[in-house]
């Protein structure tokens, strides 16, 4: 276990390589749905089910991967890193691929790019999955108090939130051969400082068999990661969304686009250190509350927008940039709590394969129903006509709101009343006491 104090060369030694994961991310999720759509004309509904295929796939084997990720930790560091070396290698091969499929196949052939994008899909997720899981476990297994926990989490998602700007603007500025050409340089600088971060000691259950189901038989456990799913659905629909409610229900400018996701991600790291401030005074679970109620609000305002609301959408995008800073560090490092208190530290790569598990479902639900639904729902790519636009406004709009006002009241019911009544509890009093 490091020392209480985690200072700014440890947090950037193990948090960079969250900028190139967080960087691939943001492609992967947001801009190849629109991108396979607008340029090489594939059909919404057709999209969405190879993008549901593939994210479901990815989802089932992140708990496989967590156990794999376990068996590495219990033999050395040195093993952990040389499959993250793996990892990142088949991560970069796929991700060029995947933008460029015309090196594989002719994209006109519509039916010969779904089946090379879901292949493609396939070894890109699994490759960025095992090098995540491995790092987020590193992390967690570091150990520390709520804080220090806070700072761990902290430095991975700002540098992995630096990663997401940079991410945002490259391809309108520079192109999509310079973004995948970056990612690859910033990928093999960030293992390179992984390899000199700081390493959590190996404790005396570390040669134990790794229990893939043992992150379910925690009570905590389970009631955490409801609150995850129910919120994780919420933030990734209107991810999926946001370039075709930019583009279509605002009609903006393209050159904005950059500024839109630059400021959301902008804003949510600046947020980082304002959140954590706010942990020390409600704690962490009481602080992702407030993000998730500040996110409503904001979606709120948000779906009465039209055409010409570009400058207003600016402010949404600021505003829900801040709250959804909350979403990246605090429920990460509430998990990393339960994985101290139960005392699993040695299991935590099966309790990442299945937050993971938990984040690819989300957005597979996300792409696998919200675009097929607006597809039913007469929305095309380019759509003007009122009710499809309409479609769109709730799915990018309403839909989160709801999401997010089950997940906090989830929080509040199984997170935070039964720490609040668990607290109360008064201590036992031993018979020998005078």
């Amino acid at each position: 276990m490091v020392s209480s104090s985690f200072g700014p060369l440890a947090g950037l030694r193990y948090g960079l390589l969250g900028l190139p994961l967080a960087f691939v991310a943001l492609p992967l999720y947001v801009l190849l749905p629109n991108h396979y759509a607008r340029a090489f004309g594939v059909p919404l509904a057709t999209l969405g089910a190879v993008l549901l295929g593939a994210r479901l796939l990815d989802a089932l084997i992140d708990p496989l991967l967590g156990r794999l990720s376990d068996r590495l930790h219990a033999r050395s560091a040195h093993a952990v890193l040389g499959g993250g070396a793996v990892a990142a290698g088949v991560l970069l091969l796929g991700f060029g691929l995947l933008f460029f499929p015309q090196a594989l196949v002719d994209p006109s052939s519509h039916g010969a790019l779904l089946v090379a994008a879901a292949v493609l899909l396939a070894l890109t997720y699994a490759g960025y999955s095992m090098l995540s899981i491995a790092h987020q476990s590193w992390g967690a297994m570091l150990g520390g108090d709520a804080l220090q926990r806070g700072r761990i989490v902290g430095w991975r998602e700002g540098l992995g939130l630096v990663g997401v700007v940079l991410a945002s603007v490259i391809p309108t500025l520079a192109g999509l051969p310079a973004m995948v050409a970056l990612f690859g340089v910033l990928l093999v600088i960030g293992w390179v400082l992984w390899t000199r971060a700081p390493r959590p000691v190996r404790g005396s259950a570390a040669h134990q068999e790794v229990d893939l189901r043992l992150p379910l038989r925690r009570p905590a456990f389970r009631r955490l990661l409801a609150v995850f799913v129910l919120n994780g659905i919420a933030s990734a629909v209107p991810a999926t969304l946001v370039l075709f409610f930019v583009q279509d229900r605002l009609r903006a400018p393209a050159a904005l686009e950059p500024a839109f996701l630059g400021l959301y991600f902008v804003m949510a790291a600046a947020s980082i250190p304002a959140w954590l401030r706010i942990v020390k005074r409600f704690g962490l679970a009481r602080s992702w509350l407030g993000g998730m109620c500040m996110s409503v609000a904001v979606f709120a305002w948000a779906g009465a927008m039209g055409a010409g609301d570009a400058v207003p959408f600016l402010v949404v995008c600021a505003l829900s940039g801040f709250a959804i800073g909350s979403d990246l560090v605090l429920p990460s490092a509430l998990l990393a709590g339960i994985i101290a208190d139960a005392g699993d530290q040695p299991h935590a790569g099966a309790y990442f394969g299945w937050w993971n598990f938990a984040t690819k479902l989300n957005l597979a639900l996300a792409a696998g129903l919200a675009l097929p639904l607006l597809g039913l729902a007469g929305y095309v790519p380019g759509a003007r006509e009122a009710g499809a636009l309409q479609a769109l406004s709730l799915a990018y709009c309403l839909l989160p709101c709801v999401l997010k006002v089950l997940a906090g009241a989830s929080l509040w019911a199984l997170v935070i009343r039964p720490a609040a009544a668990a607290s109360q509890q008064p201590m036992p009093v031993s018979k020998a006491a005078p």
